[in-house]
């Protein structure tokens, strides 16, 4: 079964942040026939989507995620640093949940000379 691989942000019990590999399923199914089969996980609920622009340099200072929220890292790169000191970097094509509702959160920067673009999709709590 084919799977996808996404990074997830989240805080344990202590609200320390923290990054862990993670992978969604998925199966093949005729989404758009007469189209051929294409590989799908199963859909999650969603409150809201945004897409979120930032320019190059934008910095946010230690946060928690004031939602569960996937970002859809379209164009531009962060460097994001959880609390426990791991400290990653997002380009293009990546996938991150973020659930790092409580303690410090995280922060992260722009580091690509052209703005962070992504599409924000909320979670239910």
């Amino acid at each position: 079964m084919a799977k996808a691989p996404y990074v997830r942000l989240f805080a344990d019990g202590d609200g320390e942040s923290h990054f862990s590999e993670e992978e969604m399923e998925l199966k093949s199914i005729n989404f758009a026939p007469p189209s051929p089969p294409v590989e799908l996980s199963s859909f999650t609920p969603a409150i809201h989507f945004a897409l979120l622009h930032t320019p190059p340099g934008w910095f946010g200072d230690w946060h928690p995620t004031p939602y569960r929220q996937f970002f859809f890292f379209l164009g531009g790169e962060v460097v994001v640093q959880a609390s426990d000191g791991d400290v990653r970097r997002f380009g293009p094509g990546s996938v991150v949940l973020v659930e790092d509702t409580k303690g410090r959160g995280h922060t992260a920067r722009v580091t690509s000379d052209h703005p962070w673009i992504a599409a924000v999709v909320q979670l239910p709590s």
